[in-house]
């Protein structure tokens, strides 16, 4: 019994010094992003889960986001600062010439955005990285600069409440 409470205060302490998102239920999201983006929006949710289309809103967006985990030391290195902003622009270049990425201003959290043509519009990707937790923000519109703004709308609404203090 002693060594089981030993075990179990070692493992609270553990769930202590997590510093992951505030929240891990999108659904609770729906009507904040739905109105975000524009009431006309459909919208399928679970907790990790979200996809929205919206062919009459602005620059007719589909946007899929997602929360889930990153293990893989990218965090670390991006708030070291052995990997820079302009080193990921770099690779996101080498995946698509028309690409662009910026810092986002997600704090606690630390994020990026980037912007980039495709063949029938542009799409803009939003990763937002605390704790070994990820969400992202995915966006194809009509053009970039639709995709982008839509992207950038649900980071303002919703990343605040999903990240926390």
């Amino acid at each position: 019994m002693r060594c089981l409470l030993v075990l179990l205060s070692c493992l609270s302490a553990q769930a202590a010094q997590a510093w992951g998102f505030a929240s891990h239920d999108l659904t609770a999201f729906i009507d904040p992003i739905k109105v975000t983006i524009g009431g006309k929006a459909t919208v399928q949710a679970t907790p990790l889960i979200l996809v929205l289309t919206c062919a009459p809103c602005t620059g007719s967006p589909a946007i899929d986001v997602r929360i889930g985990g990153s293990n893989d030391g990218t965090e670390k290195r991006v708030r070291s600062g052995e990997t820079s902003f302009a080193k990921l622009e770099s690779l996101c270049i080498k995946q698509n010439p028309d690409c662009r990425l910026s810092a986002l201003p997600v704090s606690p959290a630390i994020g990026w955005i980037t912007v980039y043509a495709l063949e029938n519009g542009g799409g803009s990707t939003a990763v937002i990285l605390r704790g070994g937790d990820l969400l992202t923000i995915r966006a194809r519109a009509d053009s970039p600069g639709h995709a982008e703004d839509s992207v950038r709308a649900l980071t303002q609404t919703i990343v605040p409440k999903i990240v926390g203090p």
